[in-house]
């Protein structure tokens, strides 16, 4: 009897211990793992689509935020996206995808996709972003002429001509935005390529009203300024690289300021989200669509406008 009570006892124990052991869950089913996580709905949804349009034929089962980087000037969103066959390191600015079966590590693959984003955006010149060089074709294209020009110059003559260029990036931009409606009643109009005259008359439309002071102010300054210097760029006989880089540089920021003015006005995008609050509204451009400019939310997913498909 003692023998068969040893017997029990040894058994309830190795009983015990087995129920005390720490045992690894089996991983959940994809398409359930959204009900246990906290997500933005409206990046969820755009990460999606994009992974979809990227990798065809699969269908997102989950995807989750893991982190949010700031690099450089700007948000590296790092997304955790499983389909039926594979899964994937998503990440923003500009969005790739990466196989984790080729990247396992998120830490590593966020070095890796920095390293290639700054080696693009080394070889691409131009327009700060899609939507404005779409709605400033003609102007960027010219502006990409003179870097192009600086690049290749060696003598003092051809950095005057990357004065010439920038002259015609300038004369170009207030040609693509002054209307005859912006001249007040009772004003002559100024000449088509009268930059800073026309400068004048579009910033006081499109950065109107008192709150607006310091925009509008700036405006005036930036482009009148950046036509100042490619005036003397033009004729200076003893120009150099560095004159030709400061004028460069000023003409692209005098397109910049105001392509953002511009399509802020005509696109009446508001400056929050209406349905969020959010500030983060981005303005896109489209000149084929019915609709040339969209407004829509990073954080959720509101758009200006809801255009009908059907129509």
């Amino acid at each position: 009897m003692r023998a068969k009570e040893k017997q029990k006892a040894s058994a309830h124990n190795r009983q015990s211990r087995r129920d005390n052991r720490c045992v690894i869950p089996p991983p959940p089913v994809k398409h359930i793992l959204k009900s246990y996580t906290i997500l933005n709905p409206g990046n969820a949804r755009e990460i999606a689509r994009y992974v979809e349009w990227q990798a065809r034929g699969e269908k997102v089962q989950h995807s989750e935020k893991i982190k949010t980087e700031y690099l450089l000037g700007r948000d590296y969103e790092c997304w955790d996206v499983h389909t039926q066959r594979d899964r994937y390191w998503v990440i923003t600015s500009p969005t790739n995808l990466y196989s984790q079966k080729l990247f396992p590590s998120l830490d590593y693959t966020l070095s890796f996709h920095i390293g290639v984003m700054i080696r693009v955006e080394a070889r691409q010149k131009g327009a700060p972003d899609a939507a404005q060089g779409a709605r400033f074709v003609a102007v960027w294209r010219r502006w990409e002429e003179a870097s192009n020009a600086l690049d290749a110059a060696e003598e003092a003559e051809e950095f005057q001509a990357v004065g010439m260029r920038c002259r015609e990036c300038l004369i170009q931009l207030v040609r693509s935005v002054g209307k005859p409606e912006m001249v007040p009643q009772g004003q002559d109009a100024p000449q088509r390529s009268n930059v800073v005259g026309w400068a004048e008359h579009i910033a006081n439309t499109v950065a109107g009203g008192a709150t607006a002071e310091h925009a509008r102010g700036h405006l005036k300054s930036v482009t009148k300024s950046a036509w100042q210097l490619a005036q003397w760029l033009t004729h200076a006989g003893n120009a150099a690289r560095w004159d030709a880089a400061s004028v460069l540089d000023a003409t692209h920021a005098a397109i910049a300021a105001f392509g953002i003015s511009v399509m802020r006005f005509e696109s009446g995008s508001p400056d929050r989200c209406p349905k969020c609050g959010s500030y983060t509204v981005a303005v896109g451009y489209n000149p084929e669509a019915p609709i040339p400019y969209i407004s829509s939310c990073e954080k959720c997913d509101w758009q200006s406008h809801d255009v009908d498909s059907t129509s």
